[in-house]
C-alpha cells in the first residue's frame, strides 16, 4: 500500500508549493536586501520549506535551526508549554530574523519563540508561514510572510507529518480521517 492511497485530496500540488516559495523567496529577498538576514527553520515540519526556500532567496544569507516541543496538550494540539530541544548556535544581536515555520496554528509555539528570540536584541523578527490556519489561532501572532489560508483539515505532505508519515510526499494532501482514528 502507497503512502498515496491514505489521501482523501491533494490540497496544495508540487507545482503550487514551487510558485508559492518562489513568490515568499522574492518577497523576502527584496525586504531584506543590504540587511543581516538570518532564517530561522523550526525543525522538523519546516525542513522540506526552508530547503526550498532559501534556495529562492536571492540575498546573502545565514541559516539557523531549532527543535522545539509543545507538550502538555494531545498528539494534534499544542498546550503552549514549550521546550527547546535545540537551540539556535548564533548569538542574533545585530540580525534581521525570519522565522520559517510550515504552519501557524494555535499560534502558542511562535508566539513563544518570537518572544524568546526578541530576549536576545536582534534588529528585527518576522514569521514567515507556508500555511495558515487562522480560525485555529488562540494567541495574537502575525506571519508577514504567508504561503496561503487552509482549512482546518488534518494535512501531510511537504514535511507535514503525521506519526512522523508522510513527510516525503512531494505535495500537500489531507489525510484520511481513518488514517488518524477518526471515521
Amino acid at each position: 500500500m502507497s503512502m498515496h492511497d491514505d489521501i482523501k485530496t491533494v490540497l496544495v500540488s508540487e507545482e503550487q508549493l514551487k510558485a508559492k516559495v518562489a513568490e515568499l523567496g522574492a518577497q523576502i529577498s527584496r525586504d531584506y536586501a543590504g540587511k543581516n538576514l538570518v532564517l530561522v527553520s523550526i525543525l522538523k515540519g519546516s525542513v522540506v520549506f526552508m530547503a526550498d526556500l532559501m534556495r529562492a532567496v536571492s540575498i546573502p544569507c545565514n541559516i539557523d535551526f531549532m527543535v522545539v516541543s509543545s507538550y502538555g496538550g494531545s498528539n494534534t494540539t499544542s498546550s503552549g508549554l514549550v521546550k527547546i530541544i535545540k537551540d539556535l548556535d548564533i548569538n542574533l544581536k545585530g540580525y534581521d530574523i525570519v522565522i520559517v515555520e510550515d504552519i501557524l496554528d494555535s499560534g502558542k509555539t511562535l508566539h513563544y519563540l518570537v518572544n524568546l528570540l526578541k530576549s536576545r536584541e536582534p534588529n528585527s523578527i518576522e514569521i514567515c508561514t507556508l500555511f495558515d490556519k487562522p480560525e485555529r489561532r488562540e494567541v495574537e501572532v502575525y506571519a508577514k510572510y504567508k504561503g496561503c489560508d487552509i482549512p482546518d483539515a488534518f494535512i501531510v505532505g511537504y514535511g507535514l507529518d503525521f506519526d512522523e508519515k508522510y513527510r516525503n510526499l512531494p505535495f500537500v494532501g489531507v489525510l484520511k480521517p481513518e488514517v488518524y482514528g477518526e471515521v
